[in-house]
């Protein structure tokens, strides 16, 4: 998949497609319906179908001191854009010149003359230009004037309530990975690689694979049952892993360290992805080691028997 930089000259041959614009940091059912509409589309006329995104996201460059928020990292997005069949993913780099672009120049300088798009799919609740002052109305208005054609998608409804990245925060936040899940399509995903650490698990018949969280959003810190996936090689595990502090040892350091079930190979400096699937307990600090041990035993008993399930 190609990935373009909204600020480099697109190729001839990807001009006249149809693109999904938005954020899609997620890329949940709503993002989803949004990026199959452009994509039909675009099969529809023979044309190519970009997916955009935008990185930082604008939250971050208006407040860059905000707590962590991301659901995927670029990579992440990439895949997904390309499991869901696009031909390229274009990322706006969010940056003081996009933000100062008036509504007007987004669609007449970005949109028409440098990306050459012929057909633009949105959210109904899609804003954009500086301020935010552009609408769904103004992207149509503008863009008839350009010679682009824009469609909307209506918000994808769970539960009576529209499908958000916003609920997906709220649950993971919550420890409901299950509702995550659901409203993702898929198990919300920390990838990284791994680091050494200071070898405790080890020393307690618990080898973990120690990763740093960097700019993902924190779901609630405890004991989760998880699936894990080594990038090289495509290799499946399956284990219980610890997001938090770890209380039971100083100094606090937050990690995610994953436990991963009848593994005993190396994946110093490999990159993971660990997928969340249920939330066992929050985490504690126990009376002994010899009594954090036992939790841990029944704690990947049960991992074992969910993900089994």
């Amino acid at each position: 998949m190609r990935w373009l930089d909204h600020r480099e000259p697109i190729p001839r041959s990807l001009r006249g497609a149809v693109i999904a614009l938005g954020n899609f940091d997620g890329f949940h059912l709503g993002h989803q319906a949004v990026a199959h509409e452009a994509i039909e589309w675009a099969r529809s006329e023979g044309r190519p179908s970009i997916i955009a995104t935008f990185d930082p996201h604008p939250a971050r460059f208006f407040k860059p001191d905000i707590a962590p928020f991301r659901l995927t990292t670029l990579e992440q997005r990439q895949e997904l854009y390309l499991a869901a069949r696009a031909t390229a993913m274009l990322v706006f780099h969010f940056d003081a010149a996009l933000a100062g672009t008036s509504a007007a120049d987004f669609v007449r300088e970005l949109l028409a003359e440098r990306l050459g798009v012929a057909g633009v799919v949105t959210g109904e609740d899609f804003t954009f230009g500086k301020g935010r002052a552009g609408n769904r109305a103004m992207l149509e208005a503008l863009g008839r004037e350009a010679g682009i054609e824009c469609r909307a998608v209506a918000p994808v409804l769970d539960g009576g309530a529209p499908v958000s990245s916003s609920r997906i925060r709220e649950a993971l936040r919550a420890g409901d990975p299950q509702t995550a899940a659901r409203l993702l399509s898929r198990p919300f995903a920390i990838r990284g690689v791994v680091e050494h650490g200071d070898k405790r698990g080890r020393q307690i018949g618990y080898p973990t694979a120690n990763l740093a969280i960097e700019s993902y959003l924190r779901p609630r810190y405890g004991i989760y049952a998880v699936t894990g996936r080594v990038l090289a090689t495509g290799a499946a595990l399956r284990g219980a892993a610890n997001l938090g502090v770890r209380p039971q040892f100083d100094p606090p350091r937050e990690l995610l360290e994953p436990h991963f079930f009848d593994f005993a190979g190396d994946l110093y400096g490999q990159e993971i992805e660990v997928a969340f699937h249920h939330f066992l307990r929050p985490e504690a600090r126990f009376a002994s080691i010899e009594a954090l041990v036992a939790q841990m035993d029944a704690d990947c008993v049960e991992a074992r028997r969910l993900l089994a399930s």
